[in-house]
């Protein structure tokens, strides 16, 4: 059957030889419709973000590129600005009819880490077409805080794909009607469930945070270690607008709260240029599960926003994004929250796991 791969087709994949690694697959990597990936023990800092191009291997472009090498074992700091190329524990053998694609883990995101995979014969990030046959790297940027990281720091995953099964507008309107997919706003269905930003909040006046721009290092293996106040700036308006400087990063909250069924996940669908003067960077996956469950039907996205050009006004309830659902070749053996590691279960207006 057409769809994502969930976590038992995955392991099968793991056990074929056709996902393999310097290390076993853990466990903990599989997720229920996406694959963790591991860091390997070496970055090399670039001189640009590149491509490998048709017929090219990244080995062979690195003369290129590539400035100096940093040995990870012992832990090493990724400088903010600066663009990191990392060969990944993981390589694959997609095998017919299986084509992926990757995404930064939600961490990665509300952090403004931009983590990308890049491949041998690759002419588009996060990209593996039905056949790739060969190594994983990430491509990494930290934009707004310098990070220290270590072999094995999964920054970013990976969704497998039989086929394609997005849903279309009607198909998404019947699962609406029968599993209801949206709560605080009228189920927006456009080329998929569209989300907006929430900038009246039930209680108080939080609507957000702001980046700092000269803020300390963050080691990435450390949960609940950092004071929020040194990293971010609170944002309070009762107003239901926000102006957005160029080239900061916020992390917003949507109005609507989202739930995905045992036998769909879902995909934030690329920025629309046309929208506005700013974008939402994002964590892209959603699992089976999320917003459902012991936290309750539906669960608030987080966005991360960054703004460009001018100075942008955003509007309590103006839309900023949307969910693309697709169907599970089969349903997970587990779902999101359920006795795995999901920090962001039913969450609200949330930061990184890094902060208190």
């Amino acid at each position: 059957m057409n769809g994502v791969l969930p976590d038992h087709r995955i392991r099968d994949l793991i056990a074929q030889g056709a996902i393999r690694a310097d290390l076993p697959v853990t466990p903990e990597q599989i997720q229920p419709a996406s694959l963790d990936l591991r860091l390997g023990t070496t970055a090399l800092r670039l001189r640009a973000s590149f491509l490998a191009g048709r017929g090219k291997r990244i080995e062979d472009r690195l003369d290129d590129f590539c400035m100096h090498r940093m040995d990870l074992s012992d832990g090493a700091v990724l400088e903010r600005g600066c663009v990191y190329l990392i060969p990944l524990q993981e390589a694959i053998t997609l095998p017919a009819g299986i084509s992926a694609v990757a995404n930064a883990k939600s961490s990665t995101g509300r952090l403004d880490l931009l983590t990308r995979l890049v491949t041998d014969d690759g002419t588009e990030f996060d990209r593996l077409p039905e056949g790739y046959d060969g190594p994983l790297y990430a491509e990494i940027c930290p934009r707004s805080f310098s990070v220290l990281v270590r072999p094995g720091m999964r920054l970013n995953q990976l969704r497998l794909r039989q086929g394609q099964a997005v849903l279309t507008d009607a198909q998404l309107t019947a699962l609406h009607a029968e599993q209801p997919l949206v709560g605080g706003a009228p189920a927006l269905i456009d080329q998929g469930l569209g989300f907006s930003v929430d900038l009246r909040p039930a209680a108080g006046d939080l609507v957000g945070y702001r980046a700092r721009p000269h803020s300390g290092v963050i080691d990435l293996d450390r949960i609940g270690a950092y004071p929020s106040t040194e990293f971010w700036d609170e944002l309070r308006t009762t107003q239901g607008r926000l102006i957005l400087d160029p080239g900061a990063f916020y992390i917003l909250v949507s109005r609507e709260s989202v739930a995905i069924p045992a036998d769909y996940a879902a995909e934030m669908a690329p920025y629309l240029a046309m929208v506005g003067e700013f974008r939402v960077h994002y964590a892209g996956f959603f699992d089976p599960g999320f917003g459902i469950g012991e936290a309750g039907a539906g669960a608030r996205g987080v966005l991360e926003v960054r703004c460009h050009e001018a100075p942008f006004v955003l509007e309590h309830g103006q839309t900023v994004g949307r969910l693309v659902y697709e169907r599970m070749s089969a349903r997970p053996e587990r779902l999101y929250g359920e006795g795995i590691r999901s920090n962001y279960q039913g969450q609200g207006l949330k930061l990184a796991k890094q902060f208190v």
